[in-house]
């Protein structure tokens, strides 16, 4: 991504009542896809769903990673 970008994307990150409800998303929808996991079977299903919390869990570093491109 370049600069610009980073920089268009600091006030959705520096605003802490934002970020906050962010992580709160973040947080059920990874609970949402542990659940999930209990019930399959197919290794390929919980790869993908393996894939989606990790992706998940990109969004608590979001902050960090936008200030760094920004600079």
């Amino acid at each position: 991504m370049d600069k610009e970008l980073y920089r268009s994307l600091l006030p959705l990150v520096n605003d802490k009542k934002y970020m906050d409800i962010l992580h709160e998303y973040v947080a059920a929808k990874i609970s949402l896809h542990h659940r999930q996991m209990e019930t399959l079977k197919d290794h390929h299903e919980i790869s993908k769903v393996q894939g989606s919390i990790a992706e998940l869990r990109r969004f608590k570093t979001l902050r960090d990673e936008i200030i760094k491109g920004a600079k």
